[in-house]
Formats: structure tokens, C-alpha cells, sequence
């Protein structure tokens, strides 16, 4: 049965009415809630707030590296120390290094760009950061809904946004209900507002169908593939900061590492590959496991015990490529607009920022009675703020090293280090793209063969063990969440002219070309596996793949990532 026949059948559903719908609990979501009700409280009025999070609890689905910039925390609760929040290890050093495949060089301190400047900033879990924002907005009386995916956005008869619909739950593999089916219900809003994080899937429909990105850059993404993990004591820097450039990657691919050392032993690492990559032979799963094997890696590790792996798709942040972030009915916030600032390797504090933007638009619209139309004073907000600002400045970084490391690190200087000294903050030129990340893969034939080394199981890693450390799982009974346009095209047009790369992008072990028993060959999907990173929907060379959300509650369990 398809999702009308369901709904026609069992219909309709059971809604709910608030004044503000957040879709996602992440860094935005939460912050938007938050400070909605802060304002709410000041003016003494009541502001109904509820916020949908597809993972088992807030915090489980977050994944950053991370470093946090806690200037909008500041801003978002100026007390956040004496009420707890997890900003407990201050950054303590910060190395730059350019890796060859067997030594290293440092960047000197007065030659690092300001972009890679982190005096002030915080090692954190940012999903330990998520759960405390949960509870602090549950005390302020926002309700959260963990365990419920937002699957269908709804909207009025002219075409306003005026809630959204949540999963079915019990619908078996065959799309037929099964004896636990119970049926999605609506959440209301006289605004909706969308924090799903990157390529968030209901912010792509509506960027489509309002026509938000008109006229600007597309936006590009890479994947950040990051592992926790508990290192020897006597190896433990708490607070440095490790960013690398070079190998593993060659001169026509984006790609950088970091490595964090947070308090107790723990470091977080993990490795960032643009989307836009060419070879598709390459595995960004198998470059980080390469990556680790480096002398200047290999060094905070060794002795130490993985204890999670998670990946998920990044924005590379440009202004020129955010879209118009309101439509009538609610608004985008966060990485489901794409505010992270890819110089600087951050994007918590431009979620919370966001969000706090556009809490205030929602404040003013909803104490003046209106409903359902622009919240135009969200983005006229965002223009006047600091982080228009900061991410002005760094407009052009990506931009750049997809010229060529070379010209990237020439230029990163020349913007971020040299023209600040002269008194000019923002770079006078703006470099645009005009090619999404999926029309550069190339030809298999064209492309040199890659050929990883075998996992050690100690220091290097295969899939499946590392998607065992995420604490992946989904009901196995539910219809796959990663659909296919035409199922015709993975092994007709994927497999034979680009070896199949779905195979090698996803860095969870969810597509697999196997053999039927007359010999041909099928494309597997391992739904089961899914990390809800957002690479498939992005790297298809064909854009056949579309990832759809699954049972809410369902994919990883990151546990202090």
C-alpha cells in the first residue's frame, strides 16, 4: 500500500496544534525552542513549542567534531557555566600540520590563519551539548518528541506551511501494516520550522518547491567520517587541537583530518572529504582508515581503544550558496540551510545563532496574531549579525583549494592571515560554483584503481565493525528508507560506466552489488546499516538514490560523540 492508500484506509490522523513546530533537535532546532521561550518569559506571554527529533533521545544522531566557538552559547544562556552546560576542556594549543605519507611539517603559530585560530574555543561532545540544551528547554516548557520522524511536510490551500505529518509506524517490508501499525499523526503550527541538519530531507523538498536557491551557487558538501577514542594516559594533551592537510588525498581532492584531545583521556579524530571528488574508486571510509596509519596520527593512538565511529555529510557553508531561508509558513535554520563556516571548521555556533535569529522574527509574528506568512525579519536579522559576517569573511575558503592545494593554502593566507593584518577583514572578490558535487565523478575507465590495505582491527578499521560502534539500528521489519528512482539504474548505468561507486562513498556498508544466481547483477541495500549520513543522496552520480526517513527512533546511537 502506498502512503495514501494507508492514510485512506486508517485516516485521519489524530493533530496536535502549537504555535511553533521544530523539526530536529540538534543545535538549531533546540535554540530556536529556547529562545523563543526565553522571549516568551520576558514578555510574560505564552508561546506553545514543540520540537520533533528522529533519534531515540536528543543527542543520539549528533555528530560534529568538534570544536566549539561558544560566542552565540554566551549569548543563548550568558550563565551557561553555573547551569552545566559540557564546555569543560578550553582549546590549549592549536597545530596546523601538512602531511606527506611519511613525515609532517607544522604551520609556525604566526603564520596560521585566523580561519585555524581557536584561543577561547572549547573540545566538546556535541552531543553531550544537545542533551543538556534538551533539558534546559524542557525546563522552559518546550515539549520534545524523541523517537518521531517528521515524513511529510503539510501545507494549507494556498500553499502556505502549516505543520508537518509524522512516520507511520508498524509498516511491514511489503508496505502492508503490520499488527504494531500505528498511524502518523499532525503537528501544527502557525510556524514550522526546519533544523534537520545538513541536506535535511523535508528543507531539500522545500527548497525545491519555493524556489529558494534560485539564483544562487548550488551547495556543495563533504563527508566527515570521525571516530572517539580512549587514549594512554601518558598520550592524553587535553585541549590540543591537530588540523592536517595533504596525504592521503592527491591535488584534485579536497580533504583534511582533525584531532581533538577532550578531557579524560578521550580524543575525537576523524577525516573531512569533499563531495565533489573525482575518482570513483576512492572510499572516503578507506582514506580515514589510511589516514590514521600516519606517523603524526599513528603517535596520539597507539595504545589506546576505539570506542565509537559515526559519519555524516557537511555543508561547505558558502553565502553563495544559502538559500532564501523563510517561505510562507515557517523557515530554515541551521545546517538545513547551511550556516556552518567550513574555514573555520565549526557550524554549532552558527546553528545556535541561527536559531536564535529566527526565534526572534517568530516572537514578534506570533505576539502580533500573524500566522503562516514570511518571517522576513529572520534573514534581514541574519544580515546584520556577526555571523554574516564571519562567514563573509571566509566566503571564498572552499572555493579556493578546489583550485588546487597550492592555490588553497596560497590564498587561505593571502585572505585569512595577510589581508587582516592590512585592516581589510572581508576578501574584496567572491568566487562562486556553478556545478553540483555529483556531475564530477568520472568515468571508472578514466580513473586509476585504488587499492586499500587490509584493516589491522586495532588501528585501522573495516565497516561493519565500525557501524557495530555506532549502535546502528533499525527496526528490520519497515520498508527501506534509501529509495531508488529507477532500481534499473545502479547496475545499468552506476555499476558499468562508474564501477558502482555506491558501494565505496558510503562509508556504513549499505550498498552492495551481488551476483544473482544466473550470473548478473543487482544492487543490494543493507538499510539496516544506515548511519543517516546523506552521502547517497548527494554523491549519486545519477541522483537516483533518495533517502527518505525511516521509523522514527531508528539508525545510530552515538554515545559521547
Amino acid at each position: 500500500m502506498t502512503a495514501q492508500e494507508i492514510l485512506a484506509q486508517y485516516g485521519p490522523r489524530e493533530s496536535m496544534e502549537y504555535d511553533v513546530v521544530v523539526v530536529g533537535g540538534g543545535p538549531a532546532g533546540l535554540a530556536t525552542a529556547i529562545r523563543l521561550k526565553q522571549l516568551a518569559a520576558e514578555k510574560n506571554q505564552e508561546i506553545s513549542v514543540v520540537v520533533l527529533e528522529k533519534g531515540s533521545e536528543p543527542g543520539a544522531h549528533i555528530l560534529s567534531g568538534a570544536v566549539m566557538d561558544p560566542r552565540a552559547m554566551n549569548e543563548l544562556f550568558p550563565n551557561w557555566k553555573e547551569l552545566g552546560a559540557p564546555l569543560n576542556q578550553p582549546v590549549t594549543g592549536d597545530d596546523v600540520l601538512t602531511l606527506t605519507e611519511t613525515g609532517s611539517s607544522r604551520v609556525p603559530d604566526f603564520l596560521v590563519p585566523r580561519n585555524f585560530h581557536n584561543e577561547g574555543c572549547y573540545v566538546i561532545s556535541l552531543g553531550n551539548v544537545v542533551k543538556w540544551m534538551a533539558e534546559q528547554a524542557e525546563g522552559l516548557g518546550v515539549e520534545i518528541f524523541p523517537g518521531f520522524t517528521a515524513a511529510e511536510v503539510l501545507y494549507d490551500d494556498q500553499g502556505r506551511v502549516r505543520g508537518v505529518a509524522t512516520g507511520n509506524m508498524g509498516v511491514g517490508k511489503n508496505g502492508e501494516p503490520t499488527e504494531h501499525f500505528q498511524l502518523g499523526m499532525e503537528l501544527l503550527g502557525k510556524y514550522t520550522i526546519f533544523a534537520e541538519g545538513a541536506r535535511g530531507h523535508l528543507g531539500k523538498q522545500l527548497i525545491a518547491k519555493y524556489k529558494l536557491a534560485e539564483g544562487k551557487d548550488p551547495q556543495t558538501y563533504a563527508i566527515g567520517i570521525k571516530e572517539l577514542w580512549e587514549v594512554d594516559p601518558a598520550k592524553a594533551k587535553p585541549g590540543l587541537v591537530v588540523h592536517t592537510a595533504g596525504w592521503p588525498m592527491d591535488d584534485h581532492t579536497f580533504g583534511g583530518g582533525f584531532l581533538y584531545h577532550l578531557e579524560g583521556n578521550k580524543v575525537t579524530l576523524g577525516f573531512v572529504i569533499g563531495l565533489d571528488y573525482q575518482n570513483p574508486w576512492m572510499s572516503p571510509f578507506e582514506e580515514m582508515q589510511r589516514w590514521k596509519t600516519h606517523p603524526a596520527i599513528r603517535a596520539h593512538l597507539e595504545g589506546g581503544k576505539r570506542l565509537s565511529y559515526g559519519a555524516r555529510a557537511i555543508n561547505n557553508g558558502t553565502p553563495q550558496a544559502l538559500p532564501k531561508t523563510v517561505f510562507p509558513g515557517g523557515a530554515l535554520v541551521g545546517c538545513d540551510a547551511g550556516y556552518l563556516n567550513a574555514a573555520r571548521i565549526k557550524g554549532s555556533h552558527a546553528a545556535i545563532k541561527s536559531g536564535m535569529l529566527c526565534a526572534q522574527a517568530l516572537f514578534e509574528a506570533v505576539a502580533a496574531g500573524r500566522s503562516a506568512d514570511e518571517l522576513s525579519a529572520y534573514p534581514e536579522a541574519f544580515e546584520k549579525s556577526w555571523l554574516y559576517e564571519e562567514l563573509q569573511q571566509t566566503r571564498n575558503f572552499k572555493h579556493w583549494f578546489k583550485k588546487g592545494p597550492l592555490v588553497g593554502k596560497l590564498m587561505t593566507g593571502i585572505e585569512q592571515w595577510f589581508l587582516p593584518k592590512i585592516g581589510i577583514q572581508s576578501p574584496p572578490w567572491t568566487l562562486h560554483r556553478d556545478q553540483p558535487d555529483h556531475v564530477y565523478l568520472k568515468p571508472a575507465d578514466q580513473c586509476e584503481k585504488i587499492v586499500y590495505p587490509k584493516p589491522d582491527g586495532v588501528l585501522t578499521f573495516d565497516r561493519l565493525s565500525s557501524v557495530f560502534v555506532s549502535n546502528t539500528n533499525h527496526e528490520e521489519n519497515q520498508p527501506a528508507h534509501l529509495t531508488l528512482k529507477d532500481a534499473s539504474v545502479p547496475v545499468a548505468t552506476n555499476l558499468a560506466k562508474y564501477a558502482g561507486p555506491e558501494a565505496r562513498y558510503c562509508p556504513a556498508g549499505v550498498y552492495e552489488f551481488v551476483k544473482n544466481d544466473d550470473g548478473s547483477d543487482r544492487l543490494q541495500i543493507n538499510a539496516q546499516n544506515c548511519v543517516h549520513c546523506k552521502t547517497c543522496d548527494i554523491k549519486d552520480p545519477t541522483q537516483n538514490i533518495v533517502w527518505v526517513t525511516p521509523e522514527g527512533g531508528g539508525g545510530p546511537n552515538y554515545a559521547g560523540m
